[in-house]
Order: structure tokens, then sequence, then C-alpha cells
């Protein structure tokens, strides 16, 4: 767990490196124009209060369903945890499709750029498939990491277990040994075991683009632009938590674990926004370089948030034995992914 966290925080110290390198690049095209939304000393003001708007918001929606476990209604396994669960994955899957997606095309289509080789191939479409099949690759070998580990683990614990009382009956171990371990970790284990490789891979997506998000927000000196980003990104963080916030319930992490990965959520696009701020005396964000950076950075992270939306969440859970063994609840748990994808498409047209 520990290098997980490490990575999350080597990511964002290579996005600041690059940030640092597209600022110092001259700037080259699509220079800003100074009009009367252009107002500096606005923007910071607002900038400073969305810093704050956004890092409220993102702990309270993150931290809901951890406070979930005292109203019975909304605990894990219950029929509105599950509703409430599908909106909250409709809101990711529409943040991968409207909003991170379109982005990267903006970028990596930008007239700023050489029309060689950017013009002449889909390098958004390309990079977010690479993503998604490099999430499933990370998806499957953690969980056959760490259910070896956790077979073995039993099956020693079963071997002391049996040393001591080989005195009074001794028993051969064999195959079925094996098989007994393996079935007990199919059941309850590996779905624990699932749910935590779940919420680690969506937090890793999740950062990537909250980082760039604020990054934007806080290069820019337009009040009228900052103005409606502001409620919809605290929209955005507070539905996209409640998401991620669910997988952290389901995964029963530790107190420790739960308040690091509560902290890298809320604070990402904060850290962001003030990372733009520093820089937005020199950073472009139509220079070359951060045209590049971004739209890759981007494109990576809507193919990761569409795998972990369309498989890891949805297809997990409406293929699974409850929603199967119930068409109503099945078909509540549809409208609310579809409020959910609906509301957060809707966000699109502010940001």
């Amino acid at each position: 767990m520990a290098a997980k966290l490490h990575a999350l925080a080597v990511i964002l110290l290579l996005i600041s490196i690059a940030v640092n390198a597209a600022a110092e690049e001259p700037q080259q095209c699509g220079s800003k124009s100074k009009g009367q939304c252009h107002d500096k000393s606005k923007a910071l003001i607002l900038k400073i209060i969305a810093l704050f708007a956004i890092l409220v918001t993102s702990m309270i929606g993150v931290c809901l369903p951890m406070f979930s476990r005292k109203v019975s209604a909304l605990q894990p396994g219950k029929n509105m945890f599950v509703i409430v669960k599908a909106f909250a994955s409709g809101v990711i899957l529409a943040t991968g499709f409207m909003h991170v997606l379109p982005d990267s095309f903006d970028c990596l289509t930008s007239e700023c750029l050489p029309e060689h080789p950017w013009s002449k191939f889909p390098f958004t479409t390309f990079v977010a498939m690479l993503s998604a099949v490099l999430t499933l690759m990370v998806d499957s070998f953690s969980m056959s990491h760490y259910r070896k580990y956790l077979v073995r683990g039993a099956a020693r614990g079963e071997d002391e277990e049996n040393a001591k009382n080989s005195s009074s009956q001794i028993e051969p171990f064999g195959h079925g040994h094996d098989i007994k371990t393996e079935e007990g970790l199919d059941d309850k284990d590996s779905q624990l075991l699932r749910y935590r490789v779940v919420a680690q891979v969506l937090e890793l997506g999740i950062v990537v683009h909250s980082v760039v998000i604020g990054l934007s927000m806080g290069a820019s000196d337009n009040p009228c632009t900052i103005r409606p980003l502001i409620a919809a990104l605290c929209f955005h963080q507070l539905f996209e938590g409640m998401g991620l916030g669910g997988c952290i319930l389901q995964a029963e992490y530790g107190m420790k674990m739960k308040a690091t990965m509560v902290f890298f959520f809320s604070a990402t696009t904060p850290f962001g926004i003030a990372l733009g701020i520093a820089l937005s005396h020199i950073y472009s964000d139509n220079s070359p370089t951060a045209l590049i950076v971004v739209g890759l950075l981007n494109a990576a992270s809507a193919g990761l948030l569409n795998y972990m939306a369309l498989v890891d969440l949805l297809a997990a859970d409406f293929m699974g034995t409850k929603l199967q063994a119930n068409v109503k609840l099945q078909m509540l748990s549809y409208i609310a992914v579809l409020f959910g994808a609906g509301g957060m498409s809707v966000m699109a047209i502010w940001a």
C-alpha cells in the first residue's frame, strides 16, 4: 500500500516538473487576449475562493460514504447504497467521456502544434486505448500477485494449526488442501482484494486529471471563465468523491489508509490551482510543450477512468448476483447511472 502512495506522490512531482518545463518555453501562438474579462486581481480572488471551496466539497464528497455506516439504509450491500454507487459511477463515466477526453482532443489537435505528426494521427484515442489496456494489466497482475500472497499466508496458517493437532490425528496434505484455500479466497477475501485494487487504481486516474483541471483554472486570468468553473468543479468533486468514497468504504481499509486516500483526492485539485497561480505569469497553456503534456495526461486519464467506470464499477455491479436477482433494483440503478452521467454531461457546458 505504501508503494502505491509513493507512486501517487511521484506522479504529482512529475506533473509539476513537466508543467515547469512548459512554463519556461516561450509562448508561440494563441496569445491571451486582454479583453474586459481578463482581470488578474479579480481572477486571483476567485481562484483562492475556488481553492478552499473545492477542498471542502472534495472532502465532503469522499467522506460521506464513510459515515454511511451509521445509516443502516446506506451500508454496503443495501439497496440504497447500490443506487447511490450507480449514480456516482455514472458521474465517473461522464467525467472520462465528456470532460477529460474532449480536453485531450482540444490540446492534441490545436493549431499551435505542428501539423505533422499531431494532425496526421489520432493520438488522443490511441493513448486512451493503451491506457485502458494498461489499466487492465495493472488490475490483473495486482489481483494475481496479492492472491498468491494470500494463498501462501492462508496455507501457512493452516499448516501451523494442523501441526499443533498432529499428535492426535495425522492427515496427509495434498491438492485438496490448496483447492480449499483457493476457494476461501475466491469468496470473501478475493472480493475484498478486488475492492482494494479498484479503489487504488481509480484514485490514480482521478489524481492525474484533478491536477490538470486545477492547473488550467489556476493559470487563467479570466474571471468570466473561472466563476462558472467554481460551481461546476465543486459539483464534479462532490459526486466523483462519493464514487471514490464508496470504493474506499467497500475496501475496508484501516483509518490511516483511509485518511491518506482522502487527503490525496481532496488536495490534488487545490494543489493544481496553487501550481497554476504560481506559474500564471510565465505559464502558457498554448505552448506546444504544455499542449502535448496536458493532452497526453488527459488521454491516459480518460482511458483509465472509462475502463474503471465500465468494467470495475458498472459491469461488476450490474452483472453481480444482487442486481441480477432483482429487476426493480436493476432498473433503479440504471436510472441512477443516467442521472449521474447526465448531470455531469450538463456540467461540460461550463467545465
